[in-house]
């Protein structure tokens, strides 16, 4: 399959958006208590594939950039991914429907995978990779708190305006890959 350059920029983009983001409000991107406020980039391969590499590459980039060790470099971008790709397969069903950022069902199918796959992952990777002994209940807590904030809440919102405004079909027109 052949990739356009329209497609190749807006994961770039979107990389770039993410890492500016979490690199913006880096205070609380990072720990066991954290909201990574970009995570509400997650929802976007609901609209846009090139959103996939984007965002994981968005992740990538600030966890190299945030001072991350190595298995938080390299299992918190895997979670990130695993977000981004089930985000699509789950919505992809309702691409070809003109209600499609309302209704509920795709909401959730955005929202969800990203939160669940983060809440996983991540609390096991602070305990493991950085030690944080006795509290994987705690971080896993905090962890998919500020997830729903970044993803649930951040991230619904975002679904309403691009479902609102032409800039989706416009981003769509120029995707290599619409379904």
């Amino acid at each position: 399959m052949k990739i356009s350059t329209a497609t190749i920029c807006q994961a770039a983009l979107i990389a770039a958006v993410y890492t500016v983001l979490s690199l913006a409000f880096l205070p609380i991107s990072f720990g066991p208590v954290q909201c990574r406020i970009s995570e509400m980039l997650t929802v976007l391969p609901a609209f846009l594939p090139a959103a996939i590499p984007g965002v994981a590459i968005g992740c990538l980039i600030t966890n190299i950039l945030g001072g991350a060790i190595l298995p938080d470099i390299i299992f918190g971008t895997l979670a990130t991914l695993i977000g981004a790709v089930l985000t699509r397969l789950l919505t992809r069903g309702f691409l070809n429907s003109s209600q499609s950022g309302a209704s509920l069902r795709f909401r959730l199918a955005a929202v969800l995978p990203p939160i669940i796959s983060n809440t996983i992952i991540v609390p096991l990777v602070l305990k493991f990779a950085y030690m944080y002994d006795d509290a994987l209940y705690f971080m896993a807590f905090t962890v998919c708190l500020g997830e729903i904030i970044g993803i649930g809440v951040i991230g619904n919102i975002l679904i309403t305006v691009l479902s609102r405004q032409n800039i989706l079909s416009q981003l769509m027109k120029y995707s290599d890959c619409r379904a």
